[in-house]
């Protein structure tokens, strides 16, 4: 039997029951505004999707014109459980959630294995939400799609750029950084931190730090890359979770960007 890593957090970050997953997901899809655009990357938030559910669905609603030719993605996000040196493989052949099973590119995956900053861990990937709450979404837009995961621990960005480099690809791979942005500060002030952030991303200026964002080193990485393939980043939706479930006295910042080829254009 093939080794599958099951959902650890479906119940807790997102619905566990298969029908109300997808009955959420299309709601969150169906009030987005998308925008005109054809994403080679996506930067978006991993929060339960109470709190950032909205944000994630505007990168995802804006993904939907160009499902039919993505056969790839290569997902990234940080550790928040285990410490690992490196980007992390799952040492598994398939991700579950309670939508199906995705197989993962094996192939890309024994391909950058030669990296010295690559390893292999399932015990990065068994607890990790950072991943995991990004694949009911992309389920429910693209159609037929393998999976190559990376958990980002102690890592540079240029080695998260080179990373990204050698899974590029064309039109049929995204790149998706799953990343909030600042942490419990006071909401005021979350929204001083992320504008500056989010400025940062547009120019494609990093680094992004870790009080930035909890995925400053993958975000880090893609905007080196960005930059090298003379990428254009779009800020796609920018707020907290004091606009969405309440209280403003610590709050957490999401944020989805889009990142284009020259010739795309947003709406």
């Amino acid at each position: 039997m093939p080794a599958i890593r099951p959902p650890a957090v479906a119940g807790l970050f997102y619905p566990a029951d298969a029908r109300q997953l997808a009955h959420e997901i299309q709601g969150f899809l169906a009030e987005a505004r998308p925008f005109d655009l054809t994403p080679k990357a996506l930067i978006v938030p991993h929060a339960g999707y109470a709190y950032s559910g909205a944000t994630a669905a505007t990168a995802y609603a804006t993904l939907r014109a160009a499902s039919g030719n993505i056969r790839r993605v290569v997902l990234l996000g940080p550790t928040h459980r285990v410490a690992v040196r490196g980007l992390a493989l799952p040492g598994v052949e398939a991700f579950d959630t309670p939508l199906g099973r995705i197989k993962l590119d094996m192939a890309t995956m024994q391909g950058i294995a030669h990296l010295p900053q690559v390893v292999v861990s399932e015990r990065v990937h068994a607890q990790e939400h950072s991943l995991e709450v990004q694949l009911p979404f992309l389920q429910s837009v693209l159609t037929d799609f393998t999976l190559l995961p990376l958990a980002v621990g102690m890592a540079s960005s240029e080695e998260v750029a080179e990373v990204l480099e050698s899974t590029w690809g064309g039109e049929e791979t995204l790149i998706v950084i799953s990343s909030d942005l600042s942490h419990y500060l006071p909401y005021d002030t979350c929204q001083q931190v992320d504008s500056n952030t989010a400025r940062a991303i547009l120019n494609l200026q990093p680094p992004i730090s870790h009080e930035q964002a909890c995925g400053g080193t993958p975000i880090s990485g893609l905007l080196l890359a960005a930059k090298r393939h003379h990428l254009q980043a779009h800020l796609l939706d920018l707020r907290n979770s004091g606009d969405t479930t309440g209280t403003r006295d610590q709050v957490v910042g999401y944020a989805a960007f889009a990142f284009t080829g020259e010739k795309s254009h947003a709406r």
